[in-house]
């Protein structure tokens, strides 16, 4: 079997772009990096001779804590992304509201203006 290469991985990495799109990539990429953490833990205390099962049961623990945080924070930081930008909206909502408001209020006294002209 050979190797992928330069273009094969070039060719991969697009791939996963089209497929996951650019905001899942990184979520992705902490997914399998955190996985293949656990995997190399998970190998590393089945051939390691040392009876302090304890410790590293509580390492592994320490380790998925924050893991499972990590995804809460990225809900929200979702949710958060989906407030700002309604926030957003409703800002130039507001500032185009303004514009048309002042735009009417000197037509309304160009009119009267006229109106005591004639």
């Amino acid at each position: 079997m050979g190797s992928i290469g330069v273009p094969g991985l070039i060719l991969i990495l697009v791939l996963a772009l089209v497929l996951f799109g650019p905001k899942k990539l990184p979520e992705l990429g902490r997914a399998i990096g955190h996985t293949l953490r656990e995997f190399k833990n998970a190998t590393r205390s089945l051939t390691s001779d040392d009876d302090d099962d304890d410790a590293k049961k509580k390492e592994l623990a320490e380790k998925e804590a924050p893991a499972k945080t990590a995804v809460v924070t990225e809900k929200d930081a979702l949710d958060r992304e989906k407030i700002e930008r309604e926030v957003r909206e409703r800002l130039e909502r507001e500032r185009l509201e303004k514009e048309i408001r002042e735009k009417l209020e000197k037509e309304r006294l160009q009119m009267e203006k006229e109106q005591q002209k004639a």
